[in-house]
């Protein structure tokens, strides 16, 4: 019978030799909680929002590794009692236990890997069906639920800003915002084009189809972020809006699409019951789509993620998803690879982000490196 060996520093193994470095992390918690305690600071509430979301993410973190450590100190002297007395039941118990946090431990790591300018903000995810009609449209719709249901899974919120449906099934292109926690750190590296293989349910003579639609995700931004827009280079269209939303939102031109006409960007918000709320929302995603312009100008990985958003088709694709003739879910990037198409397509999407991000990490520590 052997027992897991007791680290010799708890904290500084949950602490990942300084990807979170706690000493830091408690002075900045404590400089933060005497700022949110600033009466004056509540004068500009964009900032004091601002703040105490940092505050909250930082000390979530906090009470986190505190947990695990916790968590640590006592799986350990459950095996050594277990150990000492025979107990192979309650040895197996604590190998769990260590192994639960072990897995949590990683995933805090990858979080602390968050520290990009946008990291910490809500997201709007943007979905578009490619070439191909019912089908494209019915991969779009599905690649919407997936989404949904990993921001559900974590506890985010959803909410739908603009959605087109397909003529028989799915979506032509839809938007939703995403929001809690790191939403838009987690779901960056999900932009690009999604490739699905499949016997098509649409075709009578059960033959397998390829699929294409693409996702792009973009920072919710707060006003303390400028984003200098010219108001004569923005075209404004109204339209009648589809969809749920009672009799009033499809009666009226509420819906309002904004287009950027420089870069070509536009966006599109049906969500509200008045053209007014619409168009505020609208303006808000259209600067959250710049300023993701503007983040991608100042990252390397920039211009490949805008190759992938060219063309929705072959030589294109960031991920393969593959239920016919054999199931596999493969990243393009990462190589990151899972049987389990079932779960990927209900929401289990972490380990595709994962290696995203630790990648994206990791080429940014070698650029530095050279430099």
């Amino acid at each position: 019978m052997s027992r897991p060996p007791r680290p010799t520093s708890s904290r500084a193994w949950l602490c990942s030799g300084g990807v979170f470095d706690w000493e830091p992390a408690l002075r900045k918690l404590d400089e933060l909680n005497a700022r949110v305690e600033d009466p004056t600071l509540w004068d500009n509430p964009d900032q004091a929002q601002a703040l105490s979301r940092e505050r909250s993410r930082l000390e979530t973190q906090i009470n986190a590794v505190r947990e695990m450590e916790n968590g640590l100190e006592e799986a350990v002297m459950l095996s050594e009692m277990a150990d000492e007395e025979g107990d192979e039941a309650t040895l197996e118990d604590a190998r769990a236990s260590l192994k639960t946090i072990k897995d949590r431990a990683a995933r805090a790591e990858l979080e602390a890997l968050l520290s990009g300018e946008a990291d910490g903000n809500d997201a709007y995810l943007e979905v578009n069906s490619g070439a191909g009609g019912t089908e494209s449209n019915d991969w779009a719709g599905m690649l919407l639920r997936m989404y949904s249901r990993w921001a559900k899974s974590r506890g985010y919120e959803v909410e739908i800003q603009e959605e087109t449906d397909g003529e028989q099934a799915g979506v032509k292109s839809a938007t939703i915002q995403i929001s809690g926690p790191n939403a838009y750190g987690w779901l960056k590296s999900e932009s690009g084009v999604h490739r699905l293989v499949r016997i098509s349910p649409f075709d009578s003579a059960a033959k397998r189809h390829t699929s294409f639609a693409s996702i792009g995700v973009s920072p919710v931004v707060d006003d303390t972020i400028e984003i200098d827009i010219n108001p004569s280079d923005v075209r404004t269209d109204t339209y009648r809006a589809s969809g749920a939303g009672g009799q009033h939102i499809n009666k009226t031109d509420s819906a309002v699409r904004l287009t950027h006409v420089p870069t070509n960007t536009v966006v599109a918000c049906q969500a509200g019951r008045s053209q007014h709320q619409n168009r505020e929302q609208a303006w808000k995603m259209l600067r959250a789509r710049l300023y993701e312009l503007e983040l991608q100008k100042r990252e390397a990985a920039a211009q490949a993620l805008a190759d992938a958003r060219t063309d929705i088709g072959w030589g294109h694709q960031i991920r393969s998803y593959v239920l016919q003739p054999y199931q596999m879910v493969k990243d393009l990037r990462t190589n990151v690879e899972t049987s389990d198409t079932d779960g990927v397509l209900n929401g289990d999407l972490d380990a595709f982000m994962g290696a995203a991000l630790a990648a994206r990490v990791g080429d940014k520590r070698g650029e530095a490196a050279e430099d």
